[in-house]
């Protein structure tokens, strides 16, 4: 399943157990997170994972940037 025609991710159970995944890939998008947080840089992470493409990594980073908007706009 594609979550948006504009989102790059896909949850397949058959596909890392369901975890939420990059398309056509096997990386979860909870790795971008992980590795940012602990400070590996958007240039290192890509290295680290180069099934994953720096689109697809920004356009996950932009969806979870405008969530964050839409809650504030709702407080």
């Amino acid at each position: 399943m594609v979550l948006t025609a504009d989102l790059p991710i896909v949850v397949d159970p058959e596909i890392m157990s369901g975890s939420p995944v990059f398309s056509g890939t096997r990386v979860p998008v909870s790795a971008l997170l992980e590795n940012l947080e602990v400070g590996v840089s958007l240039d290192e992470f890509l290295e680290n994972f180069p099934t994953v493409t720096r689109d697809q990594a920004v356009r996950v980073l932009e969806f979870f940037r405008s969530e964050l908007d839409d809650i504030s706009l709702a407080a």
